[in-house]
């Protein structure tokens, strides 16, 4: 009779379970029509291996190897199992409960025979909660979210790793090459000395143009060792970044100026939005969010739990059997004073899907910064770098005639000591330009998503 009073409860509670409606997780932000520093292409395409666009064998197998090596990789691979665990952890709470038990005894009194006795009991028991509210199915949804979570942070985790290697690799080569300009300054430095020398030795050179020579000297030796030290430093960084130790650790290397880079569509702006998988993380951390705050408000209604038993005890291992008995059973437990913990609760979850909307929404303004900016600082770069080889064509030719002309004695040192540091700063910048245009356009990749694709299965 209990049973069925209990079941007669169940059309009321299906009513209840409409007030318990999942929030929206629309950001609610503008998406601008065209980009500033870009004509906006077609395309929603990218390569997913855009790093060969840079025309590096070497870098294309740095780039692999990290993808397979990197501990940072491993990390984010081992959090998505942990997720995928606690999903089906929460899923097995949408089915029912089922436990054996099986047991002997023997019993006497101590020190005499009498009243001894044995048992044998086995039973089976299942238990079940009715899910009215849609809590479980909640707690198990935020679970699965949590699972997409996971993922798109080991793509975003892909992503900036490969670009990390890309960018170190780079700024390797970019500072081995400096170096080899700095040496090239400093052989020219020490043929202008020996130059000075010998006119000063014959008289026609003054004791302070040859201290200023050597001073020069020094200078560009000092440069050579400081841009040594910093592609160390920029080798030991690619180490790491693949999950190498830095000793026996090195690359064979390329002249950075042999290397291009890959131009690339930037697409519509409204398509970056699907591009980028730590958008579709704080997406998902939304959306695991709005089934939490189902969750708590569903802890604060009736729960009901139904149990059924079978079970037989003997005194004889053989008839175990013979007696056995059964049992259902019913159960509504109802909140009615906690100190407000449950509403406590409620608030937390709603407090903490506020949070997570708006970080979702600076994502996608730091998604749309991170793109212009790469965007600019392209456009930029390239209108610097056509100024910078000029610069530096005409540098060549200057230093040419300035040593020229010393040496017939038609012009002074101070010319010759100038035109060296302006042709050594040419040749600098130009390649750190060109440096700075290559990372811009892996920043740009990245910012783009890396040719990633959303992919929703479990």
């Amino acid at each position: 009779m209990a049973i069925r009073r209990f079941f007669l409860l169940s059309p009321l509670c299906l009513l209840a379970a409409c007030a318990l409606p999942v929030t929206n997780t629309d950001a609610g932000l503008p998406i601008p029509a065209h980009w500033r520093q870009a004509a906006d292409g077609e395309t929603d395409g990218i390569d997913a291996d855009w790093w060969r666009g840079f025309g590096s064998a070497e870098l294309d197998r740095l780039v692999g190897d990290a993808r397979r090596d990197s501990h940072d990789i491993a990390a984010a691979v081992a959090r998505l199992a942990q997720a995928s665990a606690r999903a089906r952890m929460a899923g097995a709470a949408l089915a029912p409960e089922l436990s054996l038990t099986a047991g002997a005894s023997r019993t006497g009194r101590l020190g005499g025979q009498a009243d001894e006795g044995r048992a044998f009991n086995a039973g089976l028991s299942a238990s079940y909660e009715l899910d009215f509210w849609g809590g479980n199915r909640a707690a198990r949804a935020s679970a699965l979210a949590g699972v997409q979570a996971s993922r798109f942070d080991r793509d975003t985790v892909r992503l900036t790793v490969s670009a990390s290697v890309a960018s170190a690799y780079l700024q390797t080569l970019a500072l081995r090459e400096r170096a080899a300009i700095a040496r090239a300054d400093l052989a020219r430095a020490e043929r202008v000395l020996a130059t000075v020398r010998v006119r000063a030795g014959a008289g026609a050179e003054t004791p302070l143009a040859l201290a200023q020579q050597r001073g020069l000297v020094a200078s560009a030796q000092q440069q050579v060792d400081a841009l040594a030290q910093q592609a160390r430093d920029a080798l030991i960084l690619l180490a790491s970044l693949g999950g190498h130790l830095p000793a026996g650790f090195d690359i064979e290397g390329e002249r950075l100026s042999a290397l291009g880079w890959p131009t690339l569509d930037a697409g519509p702006p409204s398509a970056l939005l699907t591009r980028r998988p730590d958008l579709a993380r704080a997406e998902a951390r939304l959306a695991a969010a709005d089934a939490d705050i189902t969750v708590a408000r569903a802890a604060m209604l009736p729960a009901v739990r139904l149990t059924a038993g079978i079970g037989s005890n003997s005194d004889r291992a053989g008839r175990w059997l013979d007696n056995p008995v059964y049992s259902l059973a019913g159960a509504l437990t109802a909140p009615i004073f906690n100190a407000g913990r449950l509403a406590a609760q409620r608030d937390q979850a709603d407090a903490r899907r506020a949070e997570l909307l708006a970080d979702y929404r600076q994502a996608i303004v730091a998604a749309f910064r991170d793109t212009e900016q790469a965007l600019n600082t392209i456009d930029g770069l390239e209108r610097q770098l056509r100024s910078a080889d000029e610069a530096h064509e005409q540098a060549q030719r200057a230093l040419t005639l300035a040593e020229r002309r010393y040496r017939a004695g038609a012009d002074t040192l101070l010319t010759v000591l100038d035109t060296q540091r302006t042709l050594f700063a040419a040749e600098d910048e130009r390649l750190t330009l060109r440096l700075r245009r290559q990372q811009a356009a892996v920043e740009l990749f990245k910012a783009l998503g890396g040719g990633w694709r959303r992919d929703d299965t479990l």
